[in-house]
C-alpha cells in the first residue's frame, strides 16, 4: 500500500505533455528541428529578440543546455547572436531568415495538428484546459521556493 495520499502530477503532467508533442514531433522531425529548438523559434516569433537567460527562462531550458541549443541554431543559421552596444557582456538573439521562413512552411502543419486536436477532444475542452494551465501556473509561481516538492 503507497503511503502517498496524492496522484503523481508531475508524472501526469509529463504524460499529458507526451501525448501532445507526439502529434507535432513528425512535423519537426521533418523539418530537421528538435522540440527544444522549435520553442525557441517561437518563442522569438511571439516576443521578438531575447537575450538568453529570457530565453531560457521562456522556454524552460538550463542554461548549461541553452548554450549548446542556440550554438547549434546558429550553426544552422537559424538565430543570430549580436552583442548589445550599451554592453558587451550581454547579446540577444534573433531570429534570420532563414527561420522565419522554415516558421512560416511550418505553420500551417503546425495549425492543422491544433485544428486535428480541438477536432477532437472540442474547442470548449481546450479553452478550459488553457484557462486551467495559465491559472496553475500563476498560482504556482507564487508558491514560495522551496515549499512545493519533485513529485
Amino acid at each position: 500500500m503507497s503511503t502517498f495520499q496524492h496522484r503523481n502530477l508531475p508524472l501526469l503532467l509529463l504524460h499529458a505533455r507526451e501525448s501532445v508533442i507526439a502529434h507535432f514531433r513528425p512535423i519537426l522531425n521533418a523539418h530537421g528541428v528538435t522540440e527544444q529548438q522549435w520553442r525557441i523559434v517561437r518563442a522569438l516569433l511571439e516576443r521578438g529578440p531575447l537575450e538568453p537567460r529570457q530565453i531560457g527562462h521562456v522556454c524552460r531550458i538550463s542554461s548549461p543546455s541553452l548554450a549548446g541549443v542556440l550554438a547549434r541554431m546558429e550553426a544552422m543559421g537559424l538565430v543570430s547572436r549580436e552583442r548589445l552596444p550599451h554592453d558587451a557582456r550581454r547579446v540577444m538573439v534573433s531570429l534570420t531568415d532563414a527561420s522565419r521562413a522554415l516558421a512560416d512552411a511550418m505553420a500551417p502543419q503546425i495549425e492543422a495538428v491544433y485544428a486535428g486536436i480541438e477536432a477532437h477532444i472540442g474547442s470548449e475542452f481546450i479553452e478550459r484546459f488553457y484557462a486551467t494551465l495559465d491559472e496553475l501556473i500563476g498560482m504556482l509561481g507564487e508558491l514560495p521556493a522551496g515549499e512545493e516538492g519533485g513529485g
